[in-house]
């Protein structure tokens, strides 16, 4: 996209200059001239604005940030459609002069435990207000986080936002995933969706960065890091750097757990536990500082050398005691005295209040124990990680699920992260794997009998649907879709097939027709036809004599129909044109006739005719009979 700098945009907004180019905007630095205040005016890409889904979805990032009233997140002030001049569809920012995160992290690397800590803070608070109104960020990254010139923390670009105040989004489009790969939620690659626990994930991998100084994963593509999200363990923090406490070691890797349900719910859940972490790292921190809208101390630019003091010489002066001083001097003992009285009450309490810590701590609330997280667990692995904490595991219910195998652990009560009292329970719901149910045969029954037999189990009758069959009666199921056998979800349908019986076929007659064509037209239209052959006097030969059943009724579809096909009359005659013809001929002509043939040979010829035949010609003989000729 060319550089607007200089554009009078919807009347108002004077952009000055450039400031950010990203995949689908561009982000000036502009001017309200109406209320003469600096502002940032995000303009979608020319070529995308012509597509509507993408300005659907800058529509909704507006909606998104306006929904948002917070001192961490970005407050958008107006959006609309130029109107002259050049065309731009726009969004209005509060302009944050400062720096981005990542530039942070790029000039300074990583930060000090509690400098990430004060930065990590208002992100997650930020991120937890957006929660609690059921909106989803879905790209935060270190480009997204805002650092103004006075420390405070900003969160931008709610464009890939997800809530019932804003709609839905895509998270996958044209192959190209939406949101940076390197913050990616695993369930974000695998299936392309996102909650609240997608966005706990990408701050656990900016803290990861903020504490270490590096992704954990780098990859010369975007698909393999994307790959080693999914399938690879993210680095412990203390591996690489020792003095990272324990504690928060293993929040940021519960931050960034492969699976949903060992993270976080919330960023605000996130916070707690952090500021709790921060809290035993600084005791003297206010434990009701909630870290909202509490600026930071911003990261100098460039460190400054410390300028050498140089020690201030005192000067000397002898005073002689009069006195007052002396009356002085005995007022400090008398105060000294009562500090020392007021130290002793104060040890007391001290040492009452230390008394009741430790009962809070080993026997009393603050014994509870935090409960470890075991979905997707076995039971025998959850009674393994609950036995060293002195906690025991009730099977509270078996349930179904579709997503976790059987015997493994769907939920715990209290969930991963919560807490039960030392010595106490913690109650286990186990998977029974998805449900299923069986279809029962119901092939010969009817479609009442059918019902009655499928109620048993979750299932419901489908659609009924009628055909002709040759096997079933009329009125009985034939089979069922799913067939029987098949294990299915439950109130699944299940679709009778029901019998009409027998089809009926209308039979035409074929008596005086030709057998060939009989043969043909019955066996065409379904039926299984048997020939017969015989000699008649009057039918003509190779033409039907008679059929059964007989035409101008009705028959079963698939049914037999006999027919007798004439042989021609049973009688007939020796021809005279048979003498003086060649022998092979003349044998040929009489088997045609239906006769046998007997050949005598005589004499030495080599070409042979016929000389002589019996019975003699003109004779009328049985088809079958044996006729002699003689040959020479």
């Amino acid at each position: 996209m060319s550089d607007l700098s200089g554009e009078l945009i919807d009347g108002r907004y004077q952009l000055l200059r450039q400031v950010a180019n990203g995949g689908m905007a561009t982000i000036y630095e502009a001017l309200d001239t109406r209320l003469d205040r600096k502002v940032a005016v995000k303009i979608m890409h020319a070529h995308l604005a012509q597509d509507e889904a993408f300005v659907s979805r800058f529509i909704r990032e507006a909606k998104a940030a306006a929904a948002l009233t917070h001192p961490n997140i970005v407050a958008v002030q107006d959006q609309g459609w130029n109107q002259s001049g050049i065309p731009a569809v726009f969004l209005v920012m509060e302009f944050i002069e400062g720096h981005t995160l990542r530039e942070y992290l790029n000039e300074r690397g990583r930060f000090e435990i509690k400098d990430a800590i004060n930065y990590l803070t208002p992100i997650l608070s930020a991120l937890a207000a957006a929660h609690d109104l059921g909106i989803v960020h879905r790209d935060i990254k270190p480009e997204n986080i805002l650092i103004s010139k006075d420390g405070r923390i900003k969160i931008a670009d709610f464009g890939l936002a997800r809530g019932e105040l804003i709609g839905t989004t895509m998270t996958a489009e044209s192959s190209v995933i939406l949101g940076s790969v390197s913050y990616l939620s695993p369930e974000q690659v695998q299936r392309g969706i996102a909650d609240s626990r997608s966005d706990v994930y990408a701050a656990g991998i900016v803290a990861y960065e903020m504490f270490t100084g590096e992704k954990p994963f780098n990859g010369d593509s975007p698909i393999q890091i994307a790959y080693m999200h999914v399938n690879d363990e993210i680095p412990r923090l203390r591996s690489k750097r020792k003095e990272i406490p324990q504690a928060l070691d293993d929040l940021i890797a519960s931050a960034t757990a492969k699976n949903p349900d060992d993270r976080p719910r919330t960023a605000g859940e996130f916070r707690e536990r952090l500021q709790q972490i921060q809290i035993e790292l600084d005791p003297k921190k206010n434990q009701l500082d909630l870290g909202l809208d509490l600026p930071v101390e911003p990261i100098r630019e460039k460190a400054r050398k410390k300028v050498k003091e140089e020690p201030v010489k005192e000067a000397t002066v002898e005073v002689k005691e009069s006195t007052r001083e002396i009356k002085r001097r005995e007022e400090k003992k008398k105060r000294a005295s009562k500090r020392v009285r007021r130290n002793r009450k104060v040890a007391l309490i001290l040492a009452v209040a230390l008394g009741v810590g430790g009962w809070y701590t080993l026997v009393g609330p603050g014994s509870r124990v935090v409960v470890p997280s075991t979905v997707g667990g076995s039971y025998d692995e959850a009674v393994s990680s609950f036995t060293p904490l002195g906690l025991t595991a009730v099977i509270l219910e078996n349930r179904y699920d579709e997503e976790i195998d059987k015997g493994r652990i769907i939920e715990s009560v209290p969930p991963g992260g919560g807490k039960v009292d030392a010595g106490g329970s913690v109650k286990l719901i186990i998977s029974k794997g998805p449900e299923r149910y069986t279809i029962p045969s119901t092939t010969g029954l009817t479609p009442e009998a059918a019902q009655v037999a499928i109620s048993k189990s979750p299932l419901t009758i489908g659609a009924v649907t009628e055909v002709f069959n040759s096997d079933i009666p009329a009125g009985f199921v034939i089979s069922s879709t799913p067939a029987a056998g098949s294990s299915v979800k439950r109130d699944s349908k299940v679709d009778l097939i029901v019998s009409k019986g027998i089809e009926q076929v209308a039979l035409a007659s074929y008596i005086g027709k030709s057998g060939e064509q009989a043969l043909n037209e019955l066996t065409e239209a379904g039926f299984n036809v048997e020939a017969g052959y015989a000699f008649s006097e009057t039918t003509p030969e190779l033409a039907v004599i008679s059929q059964s059943p007989a035409g101008g009724t009705t028959a079963n579809k698939g049914g037999k129909v006999t027919i007798l096909i004439s042989k021609g009359p049973r009688y007939t005659f020796i021809p005279k044109t048979i003498i003086t013809m060649e022998a092979n001929a003349g044998k040929a002509m009489l088997e045609s006739l239906g006769l046998k043939v007997k050949v005598v040979s005589i004499g030495n010829a080599k070409k042979k005719v016929v000389k002589k035949v019996s019975p003699a010609v003109n004779t009328k003989v049985l088809r079958g009979s044996l006729v002699t000729i003689t040959v020479g």
